[in-house]
C-alpha cells in the first residue's frame, strides 16, 4: 500500500490476541486496510521468521503496529527482527482490556484516532492544498 504523503510503503500488523482488546486491534487493522491507510499484513510470519514477511518488513518505508494491551506483542514482535514500528496501544487509546465490547464503533473511534495521529505526525510532508491524507 502506498502512503499517500510520501508515496511509501506503509504496513500494518495487529495483535490479533484473544483479548476483546486483540480483537479490536484485528478489527481495525483490517478496516485501516481495507480504507486504503495502509496494508495489513501477516505478524505470524515476521514472528516464524519467514524470510519473505521479515524481508517486507525491514523494505517497508513504515510499519505500523496496533497492540490490544500493553504486552505489546505486535510490536515486540517486529523489534526481534530488527524493524522499529509506529506503535500504537489500545489500553493507551481508552479501551480497558476485558471490558471493552468488540463493536464497530470501538473499531471506527481506533481507526479514527490511528489515522489523526498519522495525520498530526505527517503533515510537515504534504504540500498545503495537496488534497493528500495528511493536508
Amino acid at each position: 500500500m502506498t502512503d499517500c504523503c510520501s508515496g511509501g510503503t506503509k504496513l500494518i500488523y495487529p495483535c490479533s490476541g484473544c483479548a476483546d482488546v486483540g480483537e479490536i486491534a484485528d478489527n481495525a487493522a483490517r478496516k485501516l486496510s481495507r480504507d486504503n491507510f495502509g496494508k495489513m499484513t501477516c505478524l505470524a510470519g515476521v514472528g516464524a521468521r519467514i524470510p519473505g514477511f521479515i524481508e517486507s518488513a525491514k523494505g517497508a518505508d513504515e510499519n505500523i503496529t496496533i497492540d490490544g494491551c500493553p504486552v505489546a506483542c505486535a510490536r515486540k514482535t517486529l523489534e526481534c527482527v530488527g524493524v522499529k514500528p509506529s506503535s500504537f496501544v489500545l489500553t493507551e487509546m481508552g479501551l480497558a482490556k476485558g471490558k471493552t465490547p468488540v463493536t464497530a464503533e470501538a473499531v471506527k473511534d481506533i481507526c479514527a484516532k490511528i489515522m489523526k495521529t498519522h495525520q498530526n505526525a505527517d503533515t510537515g510532508n504534504c504540500a498545503p492544498g495537496s488534497g493528500c491524507c495528511c493536508g
